[in-house]
């Protein structure tokens, strides 16, 4: 199981040492403060997006940043560990799926209400993917300029670096999974 409280030893032991504050690591990381904090104090689970914004942010690799800190091949997320984000625009998403060291990998469980549009995603590196699955209601899924209308029990997949946009235009409220590989673009490094 991930050790959250070594986690975030290992994350603040590392901004210190690079003389970082928690804004100038959250302005990097492109993070909240208040999230950061968070995970320095083992208090949240971060996702792996922020754990890889947060490795970024402080010059180092994701595997790096992990080292040491993963003690078992099997990592258990507790429902109690989920975290659900209520969005502008009334719909929540809750992400399902434990942080594993080097894999770039979410699973997302999303409810639009009637009538929401969560808005277009921005395309991801090359090699990115996801995999939706609609459980309830209908979805509009926007793939760089193609519609594609879902219903309860279609699935989908697509190569996610597109822009990409979710919307349930019908009347009863849409929940649906996503299964996302996101890979992460090569930044020079400097040194």
């Amino acid at each position: 199981m991930l050790d959250l409280v070594k986690l975030g030893h290992r994350i603040q032991e590392s901004r210190l040492a690079r003389g970082m504050t928690l804004t100038d690591l959250a302005a990097a990381a492109e993070v909240s403060v208040s999230m950061l904090s968070s995970v320095e104090r083992g208090q949240k689970v971060p996702t792996v997006l922020v754990l890889s914004r947060i490795a970024d942010g402080l010059g180092a690799g994701l595997t790096a940043l992990l080292a040491e800190v993963e003690q078992s091949r099997v990592i258990i997320r507790r429902a109690a560990e989920q975290d659900s984000v209520d969005e502008p625009g009334g719909w929540r998403r809750t992400i399902l799926s434990p942080v594993v060291p080097g894999v770039n990998f979410e699973w997302i469980r999303t409810t639009l209400p009637a009538g929401c549009d969560a808005g277009e995603f921005p395309a991801y590196a090359p090699g990115s993917h996801e995999f939706v699955a609609i459980e309830s209601g209908e979805l509009r899924l926007t793939l760089a300029g193609q519609v594609v209308d879902l219903a309860a029990g279609d699935s989908v997949y697509f190569a996610a670096d597109l822009p990409h946009a979710y919307s349930n235009p019908s009347t009863k409220p849409c929940s649906y999974y996503v299964a996302a590989l996101i890979m992460r673009a090569r930044t020079p490094r400097t040194t």
